[in-house]
């Protein structure tokens, strides 16, 4: 397993090459070095993973039910690993395997994979990268992928923010999502879109989480008029921090870490709990090879993969 670390005026980037995984993220708040993400201590931690901490996910994010979609000439088949669905990917996705890292320029690093046709059952190779560059107090991903073969792609960065210890309970989110994809008990997206109106998920008004009460593990829309120059979320703490993220992606998913068990080994100051961190995964639809009325997220030869998320953390 690699390692690099970026660095800008009081920020600091841990990047390791298991998973394509962000492992540290620091900010200067009062002339020390606050963590702002939950991760592991021990680099090796990252072998396993249960939570996907920091990881890009895929080759689809999400999940998929029944691990299967369908294709010309019968099913595809797909390797479940959340029951019988499929989750991130599979238990071999790319959150899970070891990218090639190589810094690139001062504030910058570069992860390649190729997977290979067949991998968790998805067809076709591709070949994925992911550059990461530190400017200032912002972080940006570009993600690009191409398919040899006609197959699903759809990735997720899955950090998860913890602005201030004590967990998320409390820190004020808005989140520009005026609908929701609805979902069965597993998890699985069932095609019908509902509003956001006035409920639990309407976050289009600052408002502080309350994981205890009302957690989430929700796909909501960002608004489809919203302007692109302006942040899809911000989430502050009482500690003067703020996070701002700018997604070209048509949702995210809303995880408030509820269902996180008790960890050791967690960064210091940031102690792995439920709902000590929480995450916002601008990706594709989930589920969208299942349902003809998502957007599709079916990639080739002809149809190169791109996603791009920025994520600034610096005092308000």
């Amino acid at each position: 397993m690699s390692k690099v670390v970026l660095r800008d005026r009081g920020v600091s980037v841990t990047l390791l090459s298991r998973g394509a995984a962000m492992q540290d993220w620091r900010v200067d708040l009062n002339g020390r070095p606050e963590p702002v993400i939950l991760g592991y201590a021990d680099p090796a931690a990252y072998a396993r993973n249960r939570w996907f901490m920091g990881a890009i996910v895929g080759r689809v994010a999400n999940r998929i039910g029944d691990a299967r979609y369908p294709r010309e000439g019968g099913p595809q088949l797909l390797q479940a690993n959340d029951g019988q669905h499929l989750l991130h990917g599979g238990a071999g996705g790319l959150w899970a395997v070891d990218w090639v890292l190589e810094p690139d320029g001062p504030q910058s690093a570069r992860f390649a994979h190729r997977s290979p046709d067949g991998a968790m059952g998805f067809p076709g190779a591709v070949t994925f990268t992911v550059t990461v560059t530190l400017r200032d107090h912002a972080v940006t991903w570009d993600m690009q992928a191409r398919a040899e073969a006609e197959t699903p792609i759809s990735l997720a960065q899955h950090n998860y923010y913890a602005l201030a210890g004590g967990g998320i309970a409390g820190q004020h989110l808005r989140l520009n999502a005026d609908r929701v994809l609805d979902r069965d008990p597993a998890g699985i997206m069932t095609g019908a879109i509902l509003p956001v109106d006035g409920g639990p998920l309407d976050y289009r008004t600052a408002r502080a989480l309350a994981p205890a009460t009302a957690p989430a593990d929700d796909f909501l829309l960002f608004t489809p008029t919203r302007d692109p120059a302006l942040p899809v979320a911000e989430l502050s703490a009482a500690n003067g921090l703020r996070l701002r993220m700018w997604s070209d992606q048509p949702g995210a998913q809303l995880y408030t870490g509820h269902g996180m068990g008790l960890a050791e080994g967690g960064l210091p100051g940031r102690p792995l709990a439920p709902a000590a961190g929480l995450c916002i995964e601008p990706s594709g639809y989930p589920n969208a090879p299942n349902i003809p009325g998502f957007p599709s997220i079916l990639c080739g030869p002809d149809r190169p993969y791109h996603q791009r998320l920025t994520v600034e953390i610096a005092p308000a």
